[in-house]
């Protein structure tokens, strides 16, 4: 099948699923294009970067309306396209229309829910269930998973990455030759790349309480970006209530991009525009309905545009030698903590016997 992607991605847009045929297509013909790029992508800046989605179409939409249209601007997604919200099937074929349609333009990195385990757990299998009434194109979607990168390097200074660090890796180009073609394993590098997560408490590495990857801290960071002459750690994976987060004077940079996360968290959410040399800043406002979750909710089925809940404000923060732009998408519902009653763990079924973690990597 010969594929239009113009009026694929117009389409989408536009509200309208695309059929399962041309899914199924659209996955073959992408395969040999990601097959191609390494597992450390190296790109240059301007960049930017776009944290967790999980599902929010319309909230992607805003980010391109706000970031600014492809092939315009050039695009780098952390991963986690998918579950939680209900739109998981529009967001990962909008992403690779466009990663089809312009492959040097967007890198898309895999997250830990780009997982034939994970996605029957949070959400994504029911969702193609629900839309194609048949498990087909959710089979096609989770077999491109596992031809996505897993890092990228930017300006020869800056590592991107879906969730962290592992002690089974301390040089960037250790991970150059890890085969990434498959589900991704319960432990091990690329386990650790998609789970990881950071921690103040402790400087070292530490089991993490998700149940697959480490936590690591401070000590680890800093012995990791000297060893690499990299000076900035940028990730995703974690919910921010302000939609951003520093860590160590900067060194690591967490950024989380769906605002008010499963349309009840009332969290804000960014994307980092990443210039060498100069900050640019995007004053746009925009604010969409209350009530975006019911209508949300209303319209699932017939696929009508919603845009939701946002509100878009910037503010500038410079950094050792790249300058970053944060644009926060934010959402006017009562915010509360809900960094633990949405805590993505590994399931049962995930999980591997873990041993303690090393106290460091030399």
């Amino acid at each position: 099948m010969t594929l239009d992607l113009d009026a694929c991605i117009s389409n989408l847009k536009s509200g309208s699923l695309l059929s399962e045929a041309i899914i199924h297509s659209l996955c073959n013909s992408i395969k040999s294009l990601l097959i191609s790029e390494s597992n450390v992508v190296s790109i240059s800046s301007p960049v930017t970067i776009v944290g967790d989605v999980h599902g929010q179409f319309y909230d992607l939409l805003e980010i391109f309306r706000i970031g600014g249209e492809l092939p315009n601007t050039n695009y780098l997604f952390l991963g986690d396209y998918v579950d939680r919200g209900y739109h998981s099937v529009e967001v990962i074929s909008l992403l690779l229309c466009y990663k089809l349609r312009y492959p040097s333009r967007i890198t898309l990195l895999r997250g830990n829910h780009e997982s034939r385990t994970i996605t029957q757990v949070y959400g994504f299998y029911n969702e193609c269930l629900k839309k194609y009434k048949s498990p087909s194109v959710w089979r096609s979607f989770t077999d491109i998973f596992d031809y996505l990168t897993l890092t990228v390097v930017i300006d020869n200074s800056l590592f991107a990455v879906h969730g962290g660090l592992s002690p089974s890796f301390s040089t960037i180009d250790e991970l150059r030759v890890l085969d990434r073609f498959s589900e991704i394993p319960h432990d091990g590098p690329i386990a650790d790349i998609m789970w990881s997560d950071p921690d103040t408490d402790k400087p070292d590495f530490a089991v993490s309480p998700r149940g697959a990857g480490f936590t690591f801290g401070s000590s680890i960071v800093e012995h990791f970006l000297a060893r690499n002459g990299m000076n900035q750690i940028v990730r995703a994976h974690q919910l921010c209530m302000e939609g951003y987060q520093e860590l160590w004077d900067g060194q690591l940079v967490t950024v989380w991009s769906a605002p008010n996360y499963c349309y009840r968290c009332g969290n804000k959410a960014s994307i980092l525009e990443v210039n060498d040399g100069r900050i640019v800043l995007n004053d746009d406002i925009y604010q969409g309905d209350d009530n975006e979750e019911e209508k949300e909710k209303e319209e699932n089925n017939n696929q009508q545009k919603l845009i939701e809940n946002t509100l878009i404000h910037s503010t500038s923060i410079n950094r050792i030698s790249t300058s970053i732009n944060r644009i926060r998408v934010g959402s006017k519902t009562k915010k509360f903590d809900c960094y633990f009653n949405l805590f993505d763990a590994a399931p049962e079924s995930f999980l591997a016997p873990k041993q303690e973690a090393p106290q460091y990597f030399l």
